[in-house]
């Protein structure tokens, strides 16, 4: 019998037809109206919306270990589920044996149904795995966006924490379509941020 080669795509890349995230469901369905009401909007158009998230990762250790960029571009296109891209120096900074134009960090833009997955798993299942969690702080920027730090890229079920080279941190940054930090942080409330009480 004739063996029949497998292309079945693998898991992470098969998309489904009609597939709507659970929090932009929510977003639609509930979030909508309660941010309408607590504010009084008089139109839809008016709610805050969530942009787009970007995870960002700065290695200056990668002036000297080229091979932490390769890691951590791998590291963070696994977690997302999209390509990382570099970041390179802008100037040169002697001090930090540092040349323009070096790869220095990388980082992921994340929009429309990988960005609400991308939410969806970094409450439910990272953000509770981090030690002595309480909360996370509600200082926003004052023009309605919101960066968290995170310490350590294990939090990540993604990551194979046998395979770590080095523990890495990373800002995510939350982009709202408001300038208004109180009406930002009444639409990550919504959406299940965990901030402290």
């Amino acid at each position: 019998m004739a063996k029949v080669a497998n292309t079945a795509a693998p898991a992470a890349q098969v998309k489904v037809e009609g597939y709507v995230p659970t929090l932009q469901k929510k977003y639609k369905e509930e979030i909508v109206a309660k941010l309408m009401k607590e504010f009084g909007y008089k139109t839809v158009m008016q709610v805050p919306a969530l942009e787009k998230i970007t995870i960002n990762q700065g290695m200056g250790q990668a002036t000297q270990d080229k091979k932490l960029i390769e890691v951590a571009q791998q590291e963070l296109t696994t977690i997302t589920g999209q390509k990382a891209m570099l970041t390179y120096s802008k100037k040169d900074i002697s001090n930090f044996k540092l040349r323009k134009g070096m790869p220095i960090g990388v980082k992921v833009t994340l929009r429309g149904t990988k960005m609400y997955e991308f939410l969806e798993r970094l409450i439910a299942v990272s953000l509770p795995r981090i030690r002595d969690f309480k909360g996370i702080n509600q200082k926003l920027d004052g023009r309605g966006n919101y960066t968290l730090g995170v310490k350590e890229q294990i939090i990540f079920p993604e990551i194979d924490i046998d395979k770590i080279t080095k523990v890495l941190g990373m800002e995510i940054t939350f982009v709202t379509t408001t300038e208004k930090d109180e009406e930002a942080y009444a639409l990550l409330r919504e959406f299940g941020l965990p901030f402290k009480k």
